[in-house]
């Protein structure tokens, strides 16, 4: 078992998965526009490096990040973001709708969100049951299905955009057997797609537009104007008599 998150990223496991994420958020925030952006946690890569935004900032509790604290306590103003990405951050916080609600606050109408998370209903899922949460990173975190967090996205006003899911090879940790199963893959993708250990999901911040709803004056005065209009004299066909004394 090793002793902290470094160490097992710097296993044969954790360089894999550090390859395959790192793939799909360079290819992910490339697509993004606007001026602000913030990786929050997951200090071991760099997930921005591709982003076109100017202002990329990375928040984190501890380790190498230009801003340090906590993920349900962002000290960004609400709506000053265009792009968020949580990395693995909703499985290894107490209260994960906290951070998911945190990152809705500080994202602008039309902001994305691109999170990643480890899904239980893989492989990846039944080795963490195997080994328990005394087995040490990835496994001691708390797994979020994929469905219950959409969910939680619908209640705070996400629309999901796109999503996907990579690691379909079992959690060994060795680099002999994630070779030999490297067909998983591609073959992943095809046949079972909803059985990668990790999924991404990219989500867009709605805001519904408030129309003000005025009264239909014409419509509401027409009733009452009707018995004047029958009243009044069309001069133009009106002859005034004359006087025959005259």
């Amino acid at each position: 078992m090793y002793k902290n998150n470094a160490d097992w990223f710097d296993s044969p496991l954790g360089q894999y998965l550090l390859q395959r994420e790192q793939a799909y958020y360079d290819q992910a925030v490339a697509d993004v526009f606007g001026f602000n952006a913030v990786q929050v946690g997951f200090a071991r890569a760099d997930l921005l490096a591709n982003s076109r935004i100017p202002l990329r900032l990375h928040c984190a509790e501890s380790g190498a990040g230009q801003v340090r604290a906590n993920s349900m306590f962002l000290p960004f103003a609400a709506q000053s973001m265009d792009l968020v990405v949580l990395p693995h951050v909703l499985e290894f916080s107490d209260h994960p709708h906290k951070v998911l609600r945190e990152a809705e606050r500080v994202l602008m109408p039309e902001g994305r969100l691109i999170l990643s998370g480890f899904n239980p209903r893989s492989l990846w899922g039944l080795a963490r049951r195997w080994r328990g949460r005394e087995g040490g990173y990835p496994w001691k975190g708390e797994f979020i299905n994929l469905s219950r967090l959409k969910d939680w996205l619908a209640l705070l006003g996400f629309e999901v955009a796109a999503g996907r899911m990579c690691c379909y090879r079992p959690p060994f940790n060795r680099t002999h057997w994630l070779r030999r199963f490297r067909f998983m893959e591609p073959a992943g993708d095809r046949w079972w797609a909803m059985g990668g250990g990790v999924y991404f999901v990219q989500a867009i911040k709605r805001v519904q537009g408030m129309r003000v709803i005025t009264p239909r004056w014409k419509d509401a005065l027409a009733p009452a104007l009707a018995p004047a209009a029958r009243n009044v004299v069309n001069l133009k066909h009106y002859r005034v008599p004359r006087d025959k004394s005259l």
